[in-house]
């Protein structure tokens, strides 16, 4: 797993830029692009189960679904940050990719620390140091398990349909 650290205020462009908007729509498509302009590393060395950390209101910009798709198609396991822009975060549930908001453990990250996450506890592991972040509610968890709010609900539709 790798740590990605990024500051306040990263925007939609920086994630995902803007110029692809009408030719990228697959995952795929979008995946080479991502954070380009911010970090040109990040789409060729990304992994799955990596962790982005960042500052305040990370995703603002537009409304774009793309930084989102492409985050979670690479496998981005949870981003972690001091806060959200809105539209980002209801983005992000909608794809069922895990923001965890927690400004005490992006204080305290430094480069090359050790990042662990547990979802049970509600904590998560900079270095040394533990810190709590609010318990993630059950719909949210389950909205990511089943790979998103699509999926989550077809699964409901098909498990109502068979008890009948």
């Amino acid at each position: 797993m790798r740590i990605w650290a990024y500051g306040d205020d990263i925007n939609t462009d920086m994630l995902f830029p803007g110029k692809y908007t009408y030719t990228c729509a697959k995952p795929d498509e979008i995946k080479p692009h991502l954070l380009e302009d911010l970090d040109p590393e990040f789409a060729k060395a990304v992994q799955p189960g990596d962790i982005i950390i960042a500052g305040k209101n990370f995703g603002c910009g537009s409304s774009r679904e793309q930084p989102v798709v492409g985050l979670k198609a690479v496998g981005i396991e949870a981003i972690v940050a001091r806060s959200y822009a809105r539209i980002f975060y209801r983005a992000a549930i909608n794809q069922g990719l895990l923001l965890i908001e927690c400004p005490d453990a992006v204080a305290a990250y430094q480069p090359d620390m050790a990042v662990s996450l547990d979802l049970k506890q509600s904590t998560i592991k900079v270095g040394d140091q533990t810190f709590k972040f609010p318990t993630l509610p059950p719909e949210i968890l389950a909205i990511r398990d089943a790979g998103g709010l699509l999926e989550y609900t077809r699964a409901r539709l098909r498990a109502k349909a068979g008890a009948k």
